[in-house]
């Protein structure tokens, strides 16, 4: 499928999807409609971020999508194949394994690639490598990798910290925002509630494994104390 993503990267057409937006009260989920241009996976996901003394990067996020993927091993090599076919919309307007709901153009067909949350990036300030970072986690990939950009791009919070930050989610459909356990103090949750916010708790959301390019060149690392990440340096 053809997908205008110049159009969707301009300015116009982000101002146009933002004139609707209260930030006094919530919009239901089910009065945003598509934009006029043509406009994931569970959680057995791995990403590894990378970067050598060269200062070249790589941010590789790859998954089974649902647990044992298809439970298929391939025969005399051990490992498992996934069931990523679960990304395509099998019944537009349905959701899929992870609540996210697709329409006709993510409908299974020949020679198309189903649409992931995976969510891998590499991000350059002043043309210098900035950020390498990823994460696992089916639909909240997406939010996951834009928080802890955030963090450090606009926060100016360590990639560590921003790592570990508190997260929260919405994905559209169910109309909810996700957030972990005892992450937002109890005044936030009470006004935005009384905005119109439903909130529902959950367990951790993503783990990132992220590296930062500090000014100086040194280099420093996040990995998510969510789960058994690691790093290490050379």
């Amino acid at each position: 499928m053809e997908v205008p993503v110049d159009l969707l990267l301009t300015k116009e057409y982000n101002a146009s999807r933002m004139k609707s937006f209260n930030e006094n009260r919530a919009s239901l989920s089910g009065s945003i409609e598509p934009g006029s241009p043509l406009t994931a996976e569970k959680e057995e996901t791995t990403h590894y971020s990378v970067v050598d003394a060269r200062g070249n990067a790589v941010a590789a996020t790859t998954t089974l999508n649902g647990t044992f993927g298809s439970s298929i091993i391939v025969d005399g090599a051990g490992f498992l194949l996934n069931n990523q076919m679960d990304d395509f919309s099998l019944k537009p307007g349905f959701p899929n394994m992870y609540g996210l709901q697709g329409g006709e153009v993510n409908a299974v067909g020949p020679g198309k690639r189903m649409l992931s949350s995976m969510t891998p990036a590499i991000v350059e300030k002043n043309g210098e490598l900035f950020l390498v970072l990823g994460s696992p986690g089916g639909s909240t990939i997406p939010t996951t990798v834009f928080q802890v950009l955030i963090n450090t791009a606009e926060f100016g919070m360590s990639v560590s910290d921003a790592v570990a930050a508190g997260r929260f989610h919405h994905q559209w459909l169910p109309d909810c925002i996700y957030h972990e356990k005892e992450r937002f103090d109890s005044l936030t949750l009470l006004v935005l509630s009384q905005m119109g916010h439903v909130f529902t708790e959950r367990s951790s959301i993503g783990r990132v494994n992220a590296i930062q390019i500090l000014p100086d060149g040194r280099k420093a690392a996040g990995a998510d104390p969510r789960g058994d990440n690691t790093a290490c340096g050379y």
